[in-house]
């Protein structure tokens, strides 16, 4: 029969025993071990992220602002008169010269009442040249008054002379003699009242034609106005450039003053660049500009500000130093970059997303082996479109994150791979 070995069964037990204690301390002293771990740095691709080192000198400050290209002459062509639009013989784009003929109206009425108007003045003309002869006339008349008159005198002052020589032979009466001498005294009344007529008739000549000519200049300044709304009816450019633009259509009824067409000179440009209102206080007349047409940087002049604010931005006109810019044209999108002061002797750094003038930011620095950055805070002064002013923070040589870093505000260190 077999006999039971208390002792290897005792042995096995202990045995067992001390393995399971060794797993349990291995176990507690792994988690142990674990907890007292700093979590795993979130790390970040170096190349998704843009890199600036903050350098010491001069930085130009400048601001930035979108805009257009604008014609700095332009002629809007009205309608001189009302009409209805027959032709349109102009198309945006097309050269002119100030002759030429961009579209035609019609208006029977007006065309009536220039025939009108110019029968009317030959009328008063005609009139006039009548009323001269009449003049004439009477002033020939006036003046054979004058003359019958000055006979009528001599021949009474004969007859009472006669009469007087009768009277002293004692061959007529004393009553004759009188009445001759009435009737000379009469005839020099009236041979003088016939000299005021004619002293008298370049007045009323000048009357009367001045009331004729008044009206004959009337008449012509009548004619002279249809006729003029009458050839408005072809409307001319009226000055040498490129027709931007055309408001009428074939058959539309157009008002009197009613913008019909926009000529501009293509050869004098300017760019109005809107800038925010909260920087355009920095803005002076005279400053600097450089104009990206999207084919080349141009230079330019800060000519005009708008003194008024619209849309949260104010309108700069900016003129260009060298002439028409090559390939430009009229409502061109342009950029244009302003530039305000230059900044000597201080600490500067490309501009991150999120910096602005005058604030304190937290931001990435890079540590010294570039492979992490932590989180520090620094103070930024004057901004500029590319560049920053740090006034506090950081000093020269440090290297910081200017990439937008909003999605790891929950860190203070993240590894650059």
């Amino acid at each position: 029969m077999d006999i039971a070995r208390e002792s290897v069964a005792k042995r096995r037990a202990i045995k067992r025993a001390v393995w399971s204690f060794v797993v349990v301390a291995g176990l507690i002293t792994l988690t142990v071990g674990l907890s007292r771990l700093e979590p795993a740095l979130p790390s970040v691709p170096r190349a998704s992220v843009q890199i600036g080192t903050v350098e010491r000198g001069s930085m130009l400050r400048d601001i930035r602002g979108t805009g257009t290209l604008v014609p700095e002459i332009v002629w809007w062509i009205p309608a001189m008169t009302a009409g209805r639009v027959e032709r349109i013989l102009g198309l945006p784009g097309t050269i002119v010269e100030s002759d030429t003929i961009l579209l035609e109206l019609s208006d029977p009425q007006l065309e009536l009442d220039t025939v009108d108007a110019e029968w009317q003045m030959k009328s008063t003309e005609a009139d006039l040249a009548s009323l001269k002869v009449r003049l004439r006339n009477d002033l020939l008349e006036r003046r054979a008054s004058v003359a019958r008159a000055d006979a009528d005198l001599l021949e009474a002052r004969l007859r009472h002379e006669v009469n007087r020589e009768l009277f002293e032979d004692g061959l007529i009466s004393q009553n004759n003699l009188k009445l001759s001498g009435v009737r000379v005294e009469e005839l020099i009344k009236l041979n003088g009242i016939e000299q005021q007529r004619l002293a008298m008739n370049p007045e009323l000549k000048d009357a009367q034609l001045s009331a004729q000519i008044a009206k004959v200049e009337q008449a012509r300044a009548l004619h002279a106005l249809k006729r003029t709304q009458s050839d408005a009816l072809r409307v001319r450019a009226g000055a040498a450039g490129v027709l931007e633009q055309m408001h009428a259509q074939v058959g539309e009824r157009v008002i009197a003053g009613a913008t019909l067409a926009k000529v501009t000179d293509p050869d004098q440009l300017k760019a109005v660049i809107k800038i925010p209102e909260t920087q355009a206080r920095e803005v002076q007349i005279g400053q600097i500009a450089s104009i990206d047409t999207r084919n080349g940087i141009v230079a330019g002049k800060v000519v005009r500000i708008d003194p008024a604010a619209q849309q949260g931005s104010v309108a700069v006109d900016v003129a260009f130093l060298n002439g028409k810019p090559t390939g430009a044209r009229p409502d061109q999108n342009v950029l244009g970059t302003i530039e305000i002061e230059r900044l000597d002797e201080i600490l500067y750094v490309g501009r991150p997303v999120i910096g602005q003038a005058f604030t304190r930011v937290e931001i990435f620095k890079l540590d010294a082996a570039e492979k992490t950055a932590t989180r520090v805070q620094m103070e930024f002064g004057k901004t500029s479109v590319r560049t920053v002013e740090v006034t506090s923070g950081l000093k020269e040589g440090d290297k910081i994150v200017l990439t937008d870093m909003s999605r790891w505000d929950a860190v203070d260190r993240i590894a650059l791979e």
